[in-house]
């Protein structure tokens, strides 16, 4: 897979585990959590290149996608990824949740979804 189709897989994968938590589908949810860590991994084998093509999701309609997208990529860019989190957030419901714990980790230091 080339790096957009790697991104692709990343959104589509973490919209459609999102759509099997609405549906209380935990099995689905987790095959699809699978693949999207499956094709951060070979983004991050491209390096840079890699995050950089993923970054485009920050900018996604689908919150979750934002979110997802942002979470990985802290240590990239922070303040593009920060400004989605803290944006997404101020919401309800798991997406803010999930935006939230994300900044927390990081506040932390115990973030570690892309390691140096």
């Amino acid at each position: 897979m080339n790096l957009d189709e790697l991104v692709n897989e990343f959104a589509d994968c973490v919209a459609a585990q999102s759509d099997a938590i609405a549906k209380s589908d935990p099995n689905a949810g987790n095959k699809f959590a699978r693949r999207y860590i499956a094709a951060f991994e070979r983004l991050r084998a491209h390096g840079d290149s890699g995050r950089d093509a993923l970054a485009a999701l920050l900018m996604d309609p689908r919150p979750d996608v934002r979110v997802m997208a942002a979470a990985y990529l802290l240590r990239h860019c922070e303040d593009r990824a920060r400004t989605v989190l803290e944006a997404e957030a101020k919401g309800t419901g798991i997406v803010a949740f999930g935006a939230a714990q994300s900044l927390q980790r990081w506040n932390e230091g115990t973030w570690a979804l892309d390691p140096a």
